[in-house]
């Protein structure tokens, strides 16, 4: 389950993808920097999906149903368990006062020390502080706060659990003794009780029958709990070697690695998520990917954008960007669309295009944001290599479908690079963990390779060297330009959200970047 939408995916044991559905929704925009969903609109979609998925597979028996989902989430519920908020989504920023809080008092650096995630509004932990501040009458009615998985598994098997890798993610999680911290609770106000038990991603519940009637499965079928989807992504991308990174870009971006324990960077700046008790994913994420484009669709091309409005890659807008010499001819752009999580700091500088002159086309305006979101994955990049080696990137996502994406993105890296196959991704990851899980591979391994046994023979990149020099100057003046950008930032900064929005009532479907 990801930002925009679900995937579904029916992976056999001789190496097939027998089938894939896909269903979207609506991301909701109720005040301007809030990013949330309906929590039932995402179970229904996932439903949809699975249902899909199942009739058109009919004859293979089902041996589980693995899940992976978008990571920092969160959901309020009544001890009834009805939502009392949306789900609150990572690119949701109305928890930026909190987290700049956290950052001025010096309290960040010992909270990412002791749960690996960077404080940024992104996160539970400063979403639930804004709660504290903000609805402490809506704090008062609330009986449980979990995340979008925990939400997916209560309605496939009613019952109300998460597991290691969406629990390593909240913020409030000591990665290291692998239990909540009871100081960082203290500090958001919120209890133990209210939080669901943790439990390993290896774990399985059974199919509800009310679930299985409408999935068309078994009730009994085993659902692995599995991970969130930068780890299960990595693991699709056969990234699980700590010396090879796994860069995944669609909507949004990520670029991380797999270490045996828990990695923290000193930066604070990078994530450190669990993928199983002895695997740990460390990388940065990025909000603002493949959607860059998206919006450049709207904004500046909308004669070649699809009137659908359904978000693929327009190669007519991509074959304006091939024709721009790289580097745009003087143009940058800081794709910093919604606010970014690494390696920027709290919320990062506002989007901006810097250098534009009266010769610059849309192609230019167009080359220049998949430059933007390429330096950007770059920047990722060296401050991972800082914390372990990195001597090859598998490419895995939508974008890469493009070969512009993929020029752009491996000169930019400018190591040994590989796109990963079309199911190499959080889908293929969760189906890993989950035929491991249930015994049918010794180890992650062997499950990605009896999935997917022609993935690590992807043909490598070749990396044109003019390229990588261009860019090498580029990356070089990015902090400077970034740094500056974000002063100016700071000065039009303003406070948008406002507390007791009645977010059933007034959420309306935005049709931008983010949904």
């Amino acid at each position: 389950m990801g930002t925009t939408a679900v995937r579904a995916a029916a992976f056999a044991l001789d190496g097939t993808v027998r089938h894939v559905a896909t269903r979207t929704y609506p991301m909701l925009q109720p005040v301007p920097g809030w990013q949330v969903q309906d929590p039932d609109v995402l179970v229904a979609a996932t439903l949809e999906a699975i249902a899909a998925c199942v009739a058109d597979t009919a004859g293979p028996e089902v041996v589980a149903l693995a899940l992976s989902s978008a990571m920092y989430g969160l959901i309020g519920l009544d001890s009834a368990l009805t939502p009392t908020t949306p789900l609150l989504t990572s690119l949701d920023s109305r928890s930026s006062e909190a987290a700049r809080d956290l950052w001025t008092s010096g309290q960040s650096r010992e909270l990412h020390r002791l749960t690996g995630t960077p404080v940024h509004p992104m996160s539970p932990l400063c979403k639930l502080m804004w709660f504290a501040r903000h609805e402490p009458h809506l704090c008062t009615t609330t009986r449980w706060w979990i995340g979008l998985k925990d939400y997916v598994l209560h309605r496939l098997t009613g019952r109300l659990v998460t597991e290691l890798s969406s629990a390593s993610g909240t913020g409030m999680f000591d990665v290291h003794r692998r239990v909540y911290s009871p100081a960082v609770l203290n500090l958001v106000g919120v209890s133990e009780s209210q939080l669901p038990p943790v439990l390993p991603t290896t774990a399985s519940l059974p199919l509800s029958a009310a679930a299985g009637r409408a999935v068309g499965l078994p009730s009994g079928t085993p659902v692995v709990v599995g991970a969130g989807d930068s780890p299960s992504g990595s693991l699709g991308a056969a990234a699980i070697d700590s010396t090879v990174g796994g860069l995944t870009l669609g909507a949004t971006g990520a670029l991380r690695t797999v270490v045996a324990a828990p990695l923290v960077d000193p930066a604070e700046s990078l994530f450190c998520a669990a993928l199983t008790e002895d695997a740990w994913v460390v990388g940065g994420s990025v909000s603002n990917g493949g959607n860059v484009v998206r919006w450049a669709g709207h904004a500046l091309a909308p004669d070649l954008h699809p009137a659908s409005g359904d978000g693929r890659f327009v190669p007519a807008l991509l074959r304006l960007a091939e024709r721009i010499p790289p580097g745009s001819d003087g143009l940058v752009m800081l794709p910093y669309l919604l606010a970014d999580r690494a390696p920027a700091g709290v919320s990062g500088p506002p989007g901006a295009y810097l250098g534009l002159r009266s010769e610059h086309t849309r192609g230019h305006l167009v080359r220049a944001a998949v430059e933007g979101v390429c330096l950007q994955l770059g920047g990722v990049r060296d401050r991972l290599a800082e914390l372990t080696p990195i001597s090859g990137v598998r490419l895995t996502g939508g974008a890469f479908r493009a070969p512009l994406w993929r020029e752009v993105m491996a000169a930019v890296l400018d190591c040994p690079a590989q796109v990963a196959g079309e199911a190499e991704d959080a889908a293929l990851g969760a189906a890993a963990l989950g035929l491991f899980a249930i015994g049918l591979a010794s180890d992650l391994k062997e499950a990605v390779a009896l999935l997917d046994p022609e993935g690590a023979h992807s043909e490598p990149i070749t990396v044109d060297e003019s390229l990588a020099t261009a860019y090498r100057g580029l990356r070089a003046k990015l902090p400077t330009l970034v740094t500056v950008v974000g002063r100016l930032g700071e000065i039009l900064d303003e406070v948008t959200a406002g507390p007791g929005v009645d977010w059933r009532a007034s959420t309306t479907p935005r049709d931008t970047v983010g949904g």
